[in-house]
Parts: C-alpha cells; sequence; structure tokens
C-alpha cells in the first residue's frame, strides 16, 4: 500500500464554550442586542468557539488523545471553559 492508502482523512470538531458558572460578557451583550431588534423569548446566549481540525491517520484512540491533551492545553481554558471534542 501507498502512503495515501495508509493513512485515512478525518476531521475533529471542538466545541469551547465558557462554563455555566463563568459570567459571558459577550453572550450578554449579544442577547441584549438580539431583545432590542425585537427578538422574543430568547433566556440566554452564550458565545464559544467551534475550532475544525482536518487529521490524518488510522488510529482513532491515539488522534482522539493527542487532540483532548492539545484542547486541554492550548485550544481552551479549563479554569473557566468547557469543551466537546468529536472525530468523523
Amino acid at each position: 500500500m501507498g502512503v495515501v492508502e495508509q493513512c485515512r482523512s478525518m476531521k475533529a470538531k471542538i466545541i469551547v464554550m465558557p462554563k455555566k458558572t463563568v459570567l459571558d460578557p459577550q453572550g450578554k451583550t449579544v442577547k441584549h442586542a438580539l431583545e432590542s431588534m425585537h427578538f422574543t423569548g430568547i433566556k440566554d446566549v452564550r458565545i464559544g468557539k467551534f475550532i475544525e481540525v482536518e487529521l490524518t491517520g488510522r488510529n482513532k484512540a491515539a488522534l482522539k488523545k493527542k487532540l483532548d491533551d492539545a484542547c486541554h492545553r492550548l485550544l481552551s481554558n479549563p479554569v473557566i471553559e468547557d469543551y466537546t471534542l468529536t472525530i468523523q
């Protein structure tokens, strides 16, 4: 098998959000702006980040472990943020 055949392409989707216990001033500002535009029924707005990473490799568990480490050390602030990570 060639190199291209040995590695398959996958995408990781990472969503980073402020923890529920952390004040989200950006979310509050957006909520207020939506309400001033006469949007009704808005209970809360939370603003986060969406990160998509294209990966190559065959060992999904190993890739997920590496990305989990990257999320914890670089892509999120574990003190004030939570993240979810999926690989497809």
